[in-house]
C-alpha cells in the first residue's frame, strides 16, 4: 500500500451534490522502481468504478478554447444542445466570429440559478482539473464533469476517444504494467504513466513533485531535443494541419533532410498543404504529403472522416478506405511521429520492418484507447532492442500522454 509520509492529501478536494467527489493526491517526489510498484498496487485494489456521464439539460460548456470549440463541433454532431458557453475571454471571443449564434458569457456574469440547474462540461485539460473543480464550486456550480467523460455516452455515433475509462486490472495486467513501470528510463516517467492510470482506471488526480506536467514540449521533450542532429528525416502520421512540422522546422532551424508529412483526412490535408504553401520554397521541395491511412496490415476499413483531429478508423465512419503500412511508405525514417487517435499500436506493428532498420526517434500519443496503459508501450520495449524508453504527460484529465523512444546510440 502507499505510505502515508509519500501522500500529502489523499482526501476528497471537492464534492458535488450531484457528483462523486474529486480525489486529488500529491506526493513529494517522482517514485523509484519498487514504490511505483506499490502505488501500482493500491490502483489495482480500489473498488472504484466510475463511468461514463450523461449528459442532461441545461447544458454548459466551460472553456472555448481548442477543446471547446472540439465539444461544440462534437455536441452538434451527436445532436446534444447546450445553453452557453463560460470563459474568461467571453467578451474578445465573441468578437472573433467564430461563435456566433451562441451565448458565450464571462463565469461572472453567469446567474445563480444557472448554477444550481445546469450541467457544467469542463473543457478544459490544460490545468489540473482538481482545483478547477473545487473553485467552480466555490462559485455555485453544482454538477460539474469533464467533456470527455459525457463524449464516453456517444461513441455509438461519433469516435471521440479521449474519455475512456480504464476497467479493473487482472493480476496478470498489474504484473505487465508493472514490467512497463519498472523499465522506463527514469522516474518522471513512472510518475506521469501512474498520473495517467489512476485518473484512466479511478477519475483520480495524482500529482508528484518533480515530475510536472508540460504543456508546450510535446514531441520535443528535452531529451529529444538534446539528440536532433541536422539532416534529420521526419515523417509525421497524423500531420493534421502541420503545426508539428512547423515546429520541427524550427527546432531544426530548417536544417532537416526531408519530411513526409502523413495526414489521411481530406480537409485537414487542405490545410496542412496551405500551412506548407507558406514556408519558403527551399524548405517545401524537401517535404512530401500522403494521404495513407496507416494500420497493422493492408485491408478495408470505415474512415471517419471531418472530425479534424478527431478523424479516425472507426465503425461510425460513412466511408470505405484501403490502408497501408508504415513499411509499404518505403521511407527511410530517422524520427516517427505518431498522432493516430487509437491507430498508434497498429501503425507500429505495421513498421517493426522500418523501424528495426532505421532506428529512428519514435514519439508516440497513447491516450486514445487503452493501449497506452500496457500494450503500446510493452510492444515497443519487446520489439526494440538498445533504446531507452519515456513516458510525459502534455497535458490533463489522463491526455496528451506520449511514449518517446530513443535509440541508445544517439546518447
Amino acid at each position: 500500500m502507499i505510505e502515508a509520509k509519500q501522500t500529502r492529501a489523499q482526501e476528497p478536494v471537492a464534492a458535488s451534490p450531484d457528483r462523486p467527489a474529486v480525489i486529488a493526491r500529491a506526493f513529494d517526489a517522482p517514485p523509484d522502481r519498487p514504490s511505483s510498484l506499490s502505488h501500482l498496487r493500491a490502483i489495482a485494489d480500489d473498488p472504484s468504478a466510475p463511468g461514463p456521464v450523461a449528459p442532461r439539460q441545461p447544458l454548459a460548456l466551460y472553456g472555448a478554447g481548442n477543446l471547446g470549440r472540439l465539444a461544440r463541433d462534437h455536441l452538434r454532431a451527436v445532436g446534444e444542445d447546450f445553453a452557453l458557453v463560460v470563459d474568461r475571454n467571453a467578451e474578445a471571443l465573441a468578437q472573433s466570429g467564430e461563435w456566433a449564434g451562441i451565448r458565450l458569457v464571462h463565469p461572472d456574469a453567469v446567474d445563480a440559478e444557472t448554477k444550481a440547474r445546469a450541467m457544467l462540461a469542463v473543457s478544459v485539460v490544460t490545468s489540473p482539473n482538481a482545483p478547477l473543480h473545487a473553485a467552480l464550486l466555490a462559485t455555485g456550480w453544482r454538477d460539474i464533469v469533464p467533456f470527455y467523460d459525457i463524449a464516453e455516452s456517444f461513441r455509438d455515433r461519433h469516435p471521440l476517444s479521449n474519455g475512456w475509462f480504464a476497467v479493473p486490472f487482472s493480476d496478470d495486467e498489474v504484473e505487465r504494467i508493472g514490467s512497463v513501470l519498472s523499465a522506463w528510463d527514469d522516474d518522471v516517467s513512472r510518475a506521469h504513466h501512474l498520473q495517467f492510470i489512476a485518473w484512466r482506471r479511478l477519475r483520480q488526480e495524482w500529482t508528484f513533485d518533480g515530475a510536472p506536467v508540460t504543456i508546450d514540449d510535446r514531441f520535443f521533450i528535452p531529451q529529444i531535443l538534446g539528440v536532433l542532429r541536422p539532416n534529420e528525416r521526419f515523417l509525421d502520421a497524423g500531420a493534421h494541419h502541420g503545426s508539428v512540422v512547423t515546429r520541427f522546422i524550427a527546432e531544426t532551424d530548417g536544417q532537416f533532410a526531408s519530411i513526409l508529412a502523413v495526414e489521411p483526412d481530406e480537409q485537414s490535408r487542405a490545410v496542412l498543404e496551405q500551412t506548407l504553401g507558406g514556408l519558403p520554397s527551399d524548405q517545401r521541395s524537401r517535404i512530401t504529403v500522403s494521404d495513407a491511412l496507416l494500420d497493422s496490415e493492408r485491408c478495408t476499413v470505415r474512415f471517419h472522416h471531418g472530425l479534424g483531429y478527431a478523424s479516425q478508423i472507426s465503425p461510425t465512419g460513412t466511408s470505405e478506405r484501403e490502408t497501408r503500412t508504415l513499411d509499404a511508405l518505403g521511407a527511410a525514417p530517422s524520427f516517427v511521429k505518431l498522432h493516430l487517435e487509437g491507430g498508434e499500436l497498429g501503425a507500429l506493428k505495421g513498421g517493426i520492418a522500418t523501424l528495426r532498420k532505421y532506428r529512428p526517434i519514435i514519439a508516440a500519443t497513447v491516450y486514445h484507447d487503452a493501449d497506452g496503459l500496457l500494450a503500446t508501450p510493452a510492444w515497443l520495449m519487446d520489439n526494440l532492442g538498445g533504446y531507452r524508453f519515456l513516458f510525459r504527460l502534455h497535458s490533463w484529465c489522463g491526455t496528451g500522454a506520449v511514449v518517446y523512444a530513443i535509440p541508445e546510440e544517439r546518447q
